[in-house]
């Protein structure tokens, strides 16, 4: 069931329900293919932060409302649409190219990979439904999500080169991890829109569903998670499976994975899931990623 409206987070461009253990993220602003806005960057950046508190949250699918998923950056402001002090109203016109001051990089922070970092910290599993057209930043926002599944009317596209700007939203890092490096370059540099067949096949993709079917399989896959794991365990293993795979050595995924295994295998929930095995059973875990993690996480903050 779903919880009362007045209980969860409203959004001006996102829809937020959650039901049964599963948050539907919607992408709510059809009339315009649901376009990237800073808005929409803060509202995710939000809705991650509310769904990571929450144990009433196991998974979280993203969708889009109407026949997008997302159409990238909102172009309403013409040119200047990538222009970083036009978008921040700095005081100042034109763009640094053109002008002899300083700038301060500290302050230079792209907001679609402000999205991606967020998600990649997710303490939740997610799940692209990518219902239509992903392209630009709608393409790069799925990269650090753990499953991708689309409508065969689906198209994507890495399309920055095209626009004269550069890949944004931590695509640089994650593209090649998902794809492999020469089909991201492939993609990158010829900024082109292709099909979700090709996508399948160069691996962005995991499967391909027609009409209603594919939410119907983005929530099985999350009834899965939900239904048959530790909610601590998945946390941690998330975390450890997109973090290790930064690693220029096994050593430190091996140091890692023995404090893990050292803590969960003392704790309720392995109990449980061992007994849960012999017993023939369901099994219910106990743990929480809000209050249970072990000491020392996250360890890439160390």
């Amino acid at each position: 069931m779903s919880a009362p409206a007045e209980k969860q987070p409203q959004f001006e461009t996102l829809l937020y329900d959650v039901a049964d253990g599963i948050l539907t993220l919607t992408l709510n602003r059809p009339d315009r293919l649901n376009a990237f806005t800073d808005t929409m960057a803060q509202e995710l950046i939000s809705a991650m932060d509310a769904a990571d508190a929450d144990d009433a949250v196991r998974v979280i699918i993203v969708t889009g409302a109407g026949r997008a998923f997302c159409a990238g950056a909102d172009l309403g402001k013409g040119a200047d649409t990538f222009n970083y002090d036009s978008r921040h109203e700095s005081g100042h016109e034109g763009n640094h190219e053109d002008s002899n001051e300083e700038v301060d990089w500290e302050t230079v922070r792209d907001t679609g990979g402000m999205v991606t970092l967020r998600m990649f910290h997710s303490l939740k599993p997610m799940i692209a439904a990518i219902n239509g057209p992903a392209v630009g930043v709608g393409a790069t926002m799925t990269l650090p999500m753990d499953i991708r599944i689309a409508s065969r009317d689906a198209r994507m596209g890495f399309v920055f080169c095209r626009r004269g700007i550069v890949p944004d939203g931590t695509a640089s890092w994650l593209l090649p991890k998902v794809v492999g490096l020469p089909q991201s370059l492939e993609w990158v540099l010829s900024g082109r829109v292709f099909d979700a067949e090709e996508g399948q096949r160069g691996g962005l993709l995991r499967s391909l569903h027609e009409g209603d079917a594919l939410m119907a399989e983005a929530r099985r896959l999350a009834r899965e998670i939900a239904d048959n794991t530790s909610a601590v365990s998945v946390a941690l293993s998330r975390q450890m499976l997109w973090h290790m795979a930064g690693e220029p050595h096994p050593q430190r995924a091996h140091e890692i994975e023995s404090q893990a295994i050292y803590w969960t295998g003392r704790s309720a929930d392995a109990k449980e899931g061992v007994l849960s095995f012999i017993e023939k059973r369901p099994a219910k875990f106990s743990l929480s990623p809000v209050r249970d993690m072990p000491p020392g996480f996250p360890w890439w903050k160390e």
